[in-house]
């Protein structure tokens, strides 16, 4: 990664693209690298954007819940969708 700073803040560069310090949702996910005592997100260049509609698709750490009906089984939201098309 190449950490040349061209603007004076506190961006790092790779490829020619920012990329901005990790969030504090991110803390604990595996895709962390540490450079120059800051961290990064290895796979996205702007972690924040990623955590504002919900779960970030990268995040190691943290799951998504599969919703289960009052019988404690999985539901399958394919069939879930359709079923609600339908109006049952």
């Amino acid at each position: 990664m190449e950490s040349t700073n061209l603007t004076g803040n506190s961006d790092m560069f790779f490829k020619g693209i920012a990329c901005s310090e990790i969030v504090e949702k991110c803390d604990g996910c595996g895709r962390i690298i540490t450079q120059n005592d800051k961290r990064f997100c290895s796979v996205y260049p702007t972690p924040a954007s990623k955590w504002k509609k919900g779960l970030c698709n990268f995040a190691t750490h943290a799951k998504l819940e599969v919703p289960k009906e009052e019988t404690g089984k999985k539901i399958n939201p394919l069939k879930a969708a359709k079923r609600a098309a339908k109006g049952r």
